[in-house]
Order: structure tokens, then C-alpha cells, then sequence
């Protein structure tokens, strides 16, 4: 059900009694044939012409020690998981996540040009990985021709965490801090994200009536927090990244500037003045 050609990007379909379009020459791959050509429909009209839709996404989280590549499907009915590539180590960002995105398209058996979409984790996260996955997407999306869309990464660790009570949502934020954000029962962020000590975290939870804790972040500072801990998630959900943005992508909206949360300043900065060499 998508078409592979020399457009690239996302647009209009066509059914298989109709004849192909400017688009260019056709590739059968399900029960529709989708020409695709930029000045083309969107997806959401797309969508409500043929009442289902299946569109391969990727999604990028580099906020946490976690660096995160998957494909998903994106259907009028869900968002089902194609491949999943996560490896935890805080130092090297740089080094997985662009190896990890080969690795799940080689997986799915898809190439870069068969992707509709790129979601990605905006943080909060450390400025160094943190901005690896926002440049690597917003590159794809410019060089593919094709839409980014951002979403919180707290919103991936708080959302699927909620049971009907608030929940508190954390990520190590280094310097004996925390990222973190607190979540009603049905898993809409109330507070944050905001960047504190675990001690005005967990006052801030308690007064919002906060009564677990979820993320890598409460497991790492558990007793401050002083409030039960799920084990998981411990980091950002492919997949739930990927639902959170499954409204914008069936709809087909315009691309959007991925904008990091950092949430402070980074740890290296520049100069701003020469220092004397001489006492």
C-alpha cells in the first residue's frame, strides 16, 4: 500500500483501476496503488477516502542513556511495532543511533525511501545526546522529503505509566538532578517538563498528588523520592513516541522544527573573554 518512486514525500492515491498520475510509474505493494508527489492530498484526506492507511514511520529518542531507533506501522487503527534497536550507554550517542537505523530498516526489509514520516524525541535531555537524534531526524526529513514531528520523551515514560493515579515521570538529568514532568491518571502532562534537584521533584509530585514514580531518573534516586517505582518504562517507548504523534501523521500536518528541550545551558561553552597570562 506504498508506493515507491521518484517524488519521494507523501501525497495522493490512487486506485488500482486508475491510471497512474504525474507521479511516474507505479509499484504494486498491497491493495493500493499511492502515487506520491508533494503538491499533492495529504495523508488525512488520503485517510478518509479510503478509510484505512498503513504508513512506515521512524522514530528516534537519543534524550536518555537509551539510544532508540524503530519502525513502526501507522494504520487508521493503531500504531504496530516493525523493528527495535535500543542500546543504553550514555557515551556514545553519536557512534549507535546512525548504525540503529540502518539495523531496523535491514530488519523491516524497507529502505529510507519507503519511510512516510520521522518521529523524535525532543528531550529533556543532555545537550551532547540529546541533540544527535534531533539532527539526525530533521537531516532524514530534509534529505527524504518527508515530515518530522516532535514529542516530548517524558510524555513516552509518564504516558503509558498512568493507571488512573498521577504519576511522576523522571530522567537523569546529571549534576545530581532530575528531568521531570507529573501526569494526571489518563497520562496527560499536568507540570513540567521542568529540570530540579529529586528533593523539589518529589515535593512538587506530592503536592499534584503523585503516588508512583516511573523512569530511569526514580529508579536512580528512589529513596529522595520516596515513592513507589515501576520498573518499566525505564526509558522513552518507540511506540509510544510514535502514538503520541499518529494524530499529526493520519492527518498529514505540516512538518515541524524539532526543537530540543535542554532545559539549561550546556556544560561547555564558549569562552567570552581572554584570561592573562602574566600575574
Amino acid at each position: 500500500m506504498r508506493w515507491v518512486g521518484p517524488c519521494g514525500g507523501f501525497g495522493r492515491a490512487v486506485a488500482p483501476d486508475q491510471p497512474a498520475g504525474p507521479g511516474g510509474p507505479l509499484v504494486w505493494e498491497g491493495r493500493v496503488r499511492v502515487a506520491v508527489c508533494r503538491g499533492g492530498a495529504g495523508l488525512g484526506a488520503l485517510a478518509g477516502r479510503l478509510g484505512w492507511l498503513t504508513v512506515l514511520v521512524l522514530v528516534v529518542d537519543s534524550s536518555t542513556p537509551a539510544v532508540t531507533a524503530a519502525l513502526v506501522e501507522v494504520s487508521a487503527d493503531g500504531v504496530a511495532s516493525r523493528a527495535h534497536r535500543c542500546t543504553v550507554d550514555a557515551r556514545a550517542h553519536g557512534e549507535l543511533l546512525a548504525p540503529q537505523v540502518d539495523a531496523v530498516l535491514a530488519d523491516a526489509d524497507a529502505r529510507p525511501r519507503d519511510l512516510t514520516a520521522i518521529v523524535a524525541g525532543l528531550g529533556p535531555g543532555p545537550f551532547t545526546g540529546l541533540r544527535v537524534g534531533l539532527v539526525t531526524a530533521a537531516t532524514m526529513g530534509q534529505v527524504l522529503g518527508i515530515p518530522t514531528y516532535g514529542v516530548c520523551s517524558l510524555d513516552a515514560i509518564g504516558y503509558p505509566a498512568a493507571s488512573g493515579e498521577p504519576v511522576l515521570a523522571a530522567s537523569d538529568a546529571r549534576r545530581k538532578e532530575l528531568y521531570w514532568a507529573v501526569y494526571d491518571g489518563a497520562g496527560e502532562r499536568v507540570v513540567g517538563p521542568e529540570v530540579s534537584t529529586p528533593v523539589v521533584a518529589a515535593a512538587r509530585a506530592r503536592e499534584l498528588g503523585a503516588t508512583i514514580a516511573v523512569g530511569d531518573g526514580a529508579h536512580r534516586y528512589a529513596e529522595t523520592l520516596d515513592l513507589p517505582v515501576r520498573v518499566e518504562p525505564r526509558y522513552p517507548d518507540a511506540t509510544v513516541l510514535a502514538s503520541l504523534a499518529a494524530e499529526r501523521i493520519r492527518a498529514g500536518a505540516p512538518s515541524e522544527r524539532l526543537t530540543p528541550l535542554y532545559l539549561r545551558r550546556p556544560d561547555a561553552v564558549a569562552a567570552t573573554g581572554r584570561k592573562p597570562v602574566l600575574p
